[in-house]
């Protein structure tokens, strides 16, 4: 882990419905500072009627919204930050909707340490905002997975464990002291 007050940001990324969000929520709760899923922010501006474009209307607009949301969240981000996604998983959306490359970006915008969620059925579910199927899933982290390794990206899978587990890992992994008013 870097110094005391410099920045660290961490990736947690992998399948969509493995507990990512979930994930950062506990860390958040323990008072670390998180960034919460580009495209979740972004439905929910469409929504209430901002501007953007939704997955399933627009892909390529919506994976233009992502990269542009990842790109300003890794700028503003400070000390240690915790992401769900960001600008490798924005790039492979680009990719896979318009074949555009955003390979300067993902080379400007790195983040120092990567956990991956495994394809987890047992917990995956479809909600509103997450209309696809679990194979839709698993070939999106297929995707995922080889483009962060193609940037040269080492993960640490995380284990399939309670969240509780899970934050306790990744802090353990990163060598930051766990509070202890848990």
């Amino acid at each position: 882990m870097s110094a005391a007050g410099a920045d660290c940001f961490v990736m947690i990324s992998g399948c969509s419905g493995g507990g990512k969000s979930t994930l950062l929520a506990e860390l958040a709760r323990r008072g670390f500072a998180t960034v919460a899923e580009p495209g979740r922010r972004i439905i929910a501006e469409v929504r209430a009627g901002r501007a953007g474009a939704l997955p399933w209307d627009d892909p390529a607009g919506f994976a233009r919204h992502a990269i542009a949301m990842a790109v300003a969240d890794h700028r503003a981000a400070r000390g240690l930050t915790f992401f769900d996604r960001g600008v490798v998983d924005a790039a492979v959306a680009l990719a896979t909707t318009t074949a555009e490359r955003a390979d300067d970006l993902v080379a400007r915008h790195r983040y120092d340490r990567l956990f991956l969620a495994p394809p987890w059925p047992d917990i995956y579910e479809q909600d509103a905002d997450r209309r696809h199927g679990l194979a839709t899933a698993l070939a999106d982290h297929d995707r995922v997975a080889a483009a962060y390794r193609a940037a040269g990206y080492d993960a640490i899978m995380l284990p399939r464990a309670t969240v509780a587990e899970r934050a306790d890992f990744v802090l353990d992994r990163l060598g930051v002291q766990r509070p202890t008013d848990e």
